[in-house]
């Protein structure tokens, strides 16, 4: 019996991640990712400089050493990156399926962050970053239009991309009703909206929220408005423009915790 379309699409895309190795860079993401477990580390590249940096976390890692001259470094990182003399290949994290972290126990109230669209790792490093900081569960982005693991996105989370959570999955829309169906209210954040976090979650700041946030420019795609439980927006003191998307994440992040 010939497998479905889907089926052979699913086992290819599952062969290609299990090939796909990542390079990190910057001590401070080098660092993080040689002390966690659950990163799977394939080559550690460094200076004579950044090694005496690292010896602490080289040595618990137990990873093998290769040094490179800093004019000439071994590592295929970007030309243009800021690598503080470090770099190491590693294979992409797996945090399981949406639902499970979701259930998982946590920080509470449960909180959420979904990226629609956005494409940006800097952007996308520093959304981790801030999820880190307010507890959020995770932060997802879909597969096919967002920002995958690379070095660029782990040294702007500086670290943070080792202990949270940031899955990627098929259809935005999907993964939201999929959340509302765990008791989650989804607030779109929406430039336009009349509405704001703080008063959309009156009275309900102890109930799992879903922050989804859209791309710079195009903002939120309709199918994903229409999804939305709420849309609102960040209160602003003028009519002056709008904040980045990371700093609108950290913003709403904090709103929707309440007082």
């Amino acid at each position: 019996m010939k497998k479905p379309k889907w089926v052979i699409e699913k086992e290819q895309s599952k062969r290609a991640a299990e090939q796909e190795t990542v390079w990190l860079f910057g001590l401070h993401a080098v660092r993080d990712a040689l002390l966690n477990p659950a990163r799977k580390k394939l080559r550690l590249v460094v200076t004579v400089n950044a090694q005496a940096k690292l010896a602490d976390a080289i040595a618990e890692s137990g990873m093998p050493v290769e040094i490179s001259d800093p004019r000439k470094f071994a590592a295929p990182v970007p030309e243009d990156s800021v690598h503080q003399g470090a770099a190491l290949e590693v294979k992409p994290l797996d945090w399981g399926s949406l639902k499970d972290i979701a259930l998982a126990d946590g920080p509470m109230p449960q909180r959420i962050v979904m990226l629609d669209r956005v494409t940006d790792p800097h952007n996308v490093g520093a959304i981790l970053r801030s999820a880190e900081v307010f507890g959020a569960r995770a932060v997802v982005g879909v597969q096919r239009h967002s920002a995958p693991e690379t070095g660029a996105l782990a040294k702007t989370a500086s670290g943070a991309l080792e202990r949270q959570p940031y899955v990627r999955v098929r259809n935005l829309a999907d993964a939201m009703i999929e959340l509302k169906e765990l008791g989650f209210i989804i607030l779109g954040l929406d430039g336009e909206a009349d509405t704001t976090i703080e008063a959309a979650l009156s009275g309900k700041f102890d109930r799992p929220v879903a922050l989804v946030m859209g791309a710079e420019g195009p903002g939120l795609r309709e199918k994903t408005k229409e999804t939305c439980d709420y849309l609102v927006k960040i209160d602003a003191a003028g009519g002056f423009g709008s904040l980045n998307v990371s700093n609108a994440a950290a913003v709403a992040l904090y709103a929707s915790k309440g007082r």
